[in-house]
């Protein structure tokens, strides 16, 4: 207002800001192609574009041999693509030297793989330590506290020394998602980590994985059809959506 007088201007409508939820994953053009033989190849993927935001929790479905597992390992950088980009907290992982895709996977991502991959010489502490070990990131004097707390939190405090031969399956799962948080990576990739699990046990390892992951801001991405999980899920994408479907199932000639 204008001073001895009343203004004669509307008053402006507030501008509300819109904050854009930054991408920790972000696919473009990715393609994959497996070789069969005799001059073939299957392709599994073609993925036009896709992104997950950071700090959500994402389910990924679909019908076994849709790509589900495949897409986990290009993003976690095990294999690459055959064509495309994915780039990772901004950083494009598939043009990285194994060695650099090895130390970057060991600080920014941590891998709950469907079939484990516990080293059964040694024990549930030692399996998760050892991660630690490798990629460097927490400090070494806190390395064994950290490793117990997290496998405590999951409902193994009574199998630190227990090796991997020596625990059920749903207990080998529970060591390898405690692997897979412990060096407090900002991405966690989880293939179908409730699978082994009964229904009570499943519901208690899942609220307790969602909880560490929202606590540090973790992005979860995770391949599920358990409906406890799909229930948790920010969003829940079917990867035939995104994958086009003559791509899965195209198989091509070679000249």
């Amino acid at each position: 207002m204008i001073a001895g007088g009343a203004s004669s201007a509307a008053p402006r409508p507030q501008r509300r800001l819109m904050t854009e939820v930054p991408a920790a994953v972000t696919l473009h053009g990715v393609k994959k192609a497996f070789p069969l033989g005799n001059g073939r190849t299957l392709d599994a993927l073609n993925i036009e574009h896709w992104a997950v935001s950071a700090g959500s929790c994402t389910v990924l479905t679909g019908p076994s041999g849709s790509g589900k597992t495949t897409l986990l390992n290009l993003i976690a950088g095990v294999s690459l693509p055959t064509a495309g980009t994915i780039a990772v907290h901004d950083t494009d992982i598939s043009v990285l030297p194994e060695p650099r895709r090895d130390r970057f996977r060991a600080h920014h991502i941590g891998y709950v793989f469907q079939t484990f991959n516990l080293l059964s010489a040694f024990t549930a502490l030692e399996n998760v330590m050892l991660s630690m070990m490798f990629a460097d990131a927490i400090p070494k004097p806190e390395q064994r506290r950290r490793a117990g707390e997290i496998l405590a939190r999951l409902g193994l405090a009574a199998r630190l020394s227990h090796k991997p031969p020596q625990l059920s399956r749903g207990e080998q799962q529970r060591v390898a998602i405690a692997r897979a948080l412990a060096n407090r990576p900002p991405l966690i990739l989880a293939d179908e980590p409730c699978a082994s699990l009964d229904a009570s046990t499943a519901r208690e390892v899942l609220d307790e994985l969602l909880s560490v992951c929202r606590e540090a801001g973790t992005t979860l991405l995770v391949v599920s059809h358990e409906s406890a999980v799909l229930a948790a899920g920010d969003q829940v994408i079917d990867i035939t959506t995104i994958n086009r479907p003559e791509y899965r199932v195209r198989f091509v000639e070679r000249v």
